[in-house]
């Protein structure tokens, strides 16, 4: 073969490799730029998505929605239930928002929303048990009732009967249920067999607000022990300090509850009954005669101090066996920060004075000037 041929053949072969080269540089570049443009629009498609998620379904309407987060539903179960009932565009966009923004604690109960709520108004809501809407019920549980008393509040304003708030206060795979809910609050001694109603003390007394018509005990026992779990936990440290178990603290708050009405006369009636268990007396106070009895008494008598009861504190040693009724957070607080006097006794005249004395002979001097 000549030179020349040769030549002319290497030529022909570089300039088709050029143009293979050429095309599929081509067809790189267009697959290249073609991914380009997914990635870039799915960008774009995904963050316009995202941001939409993260705005109001409807931000120009006022429409209601009503929706029931179950106790113990977690996040995901929550974000699901906004979704189905169209509070939020997107679960899943939901889900990270919240797990970006480090939110948790949300509350169980009825909430109304509206399809013109923000992503964080929601947020505050379910944290703060915010309910959108105004209560159907209203109902107020003044301090010193017994569980007794309080079904018949309940009863006169919902629907069930206070047969039925009794039965389910008494229920005991429905207090274990509570006490798994609750292990810091409720312990084995509200199970004793000598309580006469374990969640005696433990239902705080408060304002309660119910956005459904017809709540059912079981909602209505749940949101008052909540209120009880934010009070009670707040004293954990000190009710510790003081050798105190929860349920020695509650009855104590309960006792203190029965006899004073403001918070100074509580923390000096408190160290009244610290300096008696000091001194090895009884604790002696007529309030836990009137609950062993189980009846309401204008004046207690001698022989009803005999009643061989472990509430009556004439006949045990130190406190009741359980609570005798519901409490103030002062009573609570008083149990536990005493005002420290050398009063061993003291006495209610007519007029809610409560007089004081350090023996006995002044104490009888004072049940002569004041109760005579």
């Amino acid at each position: 073969m000549s030179k020349d041929k040769k030549n002319s053949n290497f030529r022909d072969n570089l300039e088709a490799r050029s143009e293979e080269a050429k095309t599929v540089r081509k067809i790189v570049s267009i697959i290249i730029i073609a991914l380009l443009l997914i990635l870039l629009i799915g960008g774009i498609s995904g963050y316009l998505y995202v941001k939409s998620a993260l705005e109001p379904v409807d931000p120009e309407s006022n429409e209601e929605v009503k929706v029931t987060i179950p106790i113990g539903s977690s996040s995901s179960q929550i974000a699901s239930i906004l979704e189905k009932n169209g509070v939020i565009k997107d679960a899943l966009v939901f889900r990270f928002y919240i797990k970006f923004n480090n939110e948790s604690n949300f509350q169980a109960g009825e909430y109304t929303f509206t399809t013109g709520m923000k992503l964080d108004e929601i947020i505050d809501s379910l944290k703060n048990g915010k309910i959108m809407a105004e209560p159907v019920h209203s109902i107020t549980i003044p301090e010193g009732k017994t569980v007794e008393e309080l079904a018949e509040i309940y009863a006169k304003e919902l629907s069930f009967t206070k047969e039925d708030f009794l039965n389910k206060v008494n229920n005991r795979n429905f207090i274990e249920q509570l006490m798994e809910a609750y292990p810091s609050i409720l312990s084995d001694d509200i199970l004793n067999p000598e309580i006469r109603t374990p969640l005696e003390g433990y239902l705080f007394a408060s304002t309660y607000e119910f956005y459904e018509k017809e709540p059912s005990v079981e909602t209505v026992i749940y949101e008052m022990m909540k209120k009880t779990d934010t009070v009670v936990s707040k004293y954990l440290d000190e009710i510790s300090e003081n050798n105190f178990s929860v349920h020695e603290a509650v009855t104590f708050a309960s006792v203190i509850e029965k006899e004073a009405s403001t918070a100074k006369q509580r923390k000096k009636i408190a160290g009244v009954f610290y300096n008696r268990i000091e001194q090895g007396m009884k604790l002696q106070t007529d309030p836990t005669v009137l609950y062993a009895l189980g009846k309401h008494k204008e004046r207690v008598l001698y022989e009803d101090l005999e009643i061989e009861s472990p509430y009556n504190t004439y006949y045990v040693e130190g406190l009741p066996i359980g609570p005798i009724g519901s409490y103030a957070e002062s009573s609570l607080a008083a149990a536990l920060n005493p005002e420290n006097s050398d009063y061993l006794y003291f006495l209610h005249d007519g007029d809610g004075e409560i007089y004081y004395a350090e023996n006995l002979e002044q104490h009888n001097k004072n049940k002569q000037e004041h109760m005579n």
